[in-house]
This record gives structure tokens, sequence and C-alpha cells, in this order.
């Protein structure tokens, strides 16, 4: 297999393997086993877009335009100190569980919007696909494989992601599990929020 592919996965991979915003609402909604294809999907190929813009050159887009990147981090700011409160304040409600009938199904067009904010309102996932893998791949060999490896790492990721969460069932059969993911989530979202507005 070509070295550029398998550098490009292995980039890729390492990228989207920290616990974030994304997915922490992958894994949410893994766990719920609510609209995870779509959710899934709708990751990957946001991240394959992305990838495809910084492997074709477009990593210049921020040198290009000065108030793009403040315009983005702040709005992503934001938006990630507005779900953290939320998930804040699922966990000082009691959480929930994954008993049938317990708690409120999220509609498919609410979680699809959720998940895009996550995904284009969050300025570190440009700086990771768009300029990370983009100035990488114009030094392998072959940039179409490489960017090739690192889409399908998106892919893998994000559906063992959001299809594996639902091993970890059982441990979240319990609402107090439920409250400690919450309460990390929350946690997650405004630390990441606070390095926004810092950086």
């Amino acid at each position: 297999m070509n070295t550029g592919f398998i550098s490009g996965f292995a980039l890729g991979f390492s990228l989207i393997l920290a616990i974030g915003a994304q997915n922490a609402f992958v894994l949410r909604q893994g766990l719920r086993r609510e609209h995870v294809f779509a959710i899934c999907l709708t990751c990957a190929l946001s991240d394959a877009l992305l990838i495809s813009a910084g492997v074709a050159g477009f990593g210049r887009l921020g040198v290009a335009l000065p108030w793009f990147e403040p315009v983005m981090r702040f709005g992503g700011a934001a938006f990630l100190l507005a779900y953290g409160g939320l998930s804040l304040r699922r966990a000082m409600a009691g959480g929930e569980s994954l008993r049938s009938g317990n708690g409120e199904s999220a509609g498919l067009r609410k979680a699809l919007l959720t998940v895009l904010a996550f995904t284009w309102l969050n300025p570190h996932v440009y700086l990771d696909t768009v300029v990370l893998v983009g100035s990488v791949s114009s030094q392998a060999e072959n940039r179409l494989l490489f960017g090739l490896g690192a889409v399908l790492a998106s892919f893998v990721f994000f559906f063992s992601l959001g299809y594996g969460a639902r091993f970890l069932a059982p441990v979240f059969a319990r609402p107090g599990a439920w409250r400690v993911l919450d309460l990390c989530i929350g946690a997650v979202m405004w630390a990441i929020a606070a390095k926004l507005i810092f950086m």
C-alpha cells in the first residue's frame, strides 16, 4: 500500500482521536442510539470536504481573509459555552438512563444542526484539516492518496465511535453514569471555549 495513503490515514486519525466537542456529541448520540448513521456520516463527510479543501491548497484562506479566523473563533466559543451549559444543566438535573421510554428523543434535524455547528463553527477543525493536513499533504509523494487516507481515517473513526458506544450501554443504564458524562462533556466544551477566547 502507498506510504502516502498510510501517512494520511495516520495523521487524520491522530488529529481526531482527542475527545472534543464533536466527538463527545457523537459518543452521546451513540449511547442513546439516536440518528447514529446520519450523525457519523455528517461528521465524516464534513471532514472529507475540509480535508479536500486543504489538500487542494485552500489552507491560505486565513491569510487572504484576516477577519475569517476571529469570527470563527468567537462564534465557536459562544456556541460551545451555550451547549456546555446545557450539558451541565442536564447533569445537575440528575442525569438520564438508557432504559426505554426514559428521556426525550432529539429530532434528526436538531441533531444534525447541532453536529454541523460543532464541526463548522470550530476553528480547530479548520486548523487541523485545512491548514495542517493541507500543508503536510504538500510534502507527500502523492497528495491525492494522502488526502484519501486522511478522509478514510475520519470515516473509520466516527463510525467506530458512534456504533462502538453501544458496548458501553450497560454502564450508562444508570443515571449516575449519564451525570458524569454530561459533567465531562460540559467541562470539555467550556475548556475548549476558554481556549478559543484566550488563544
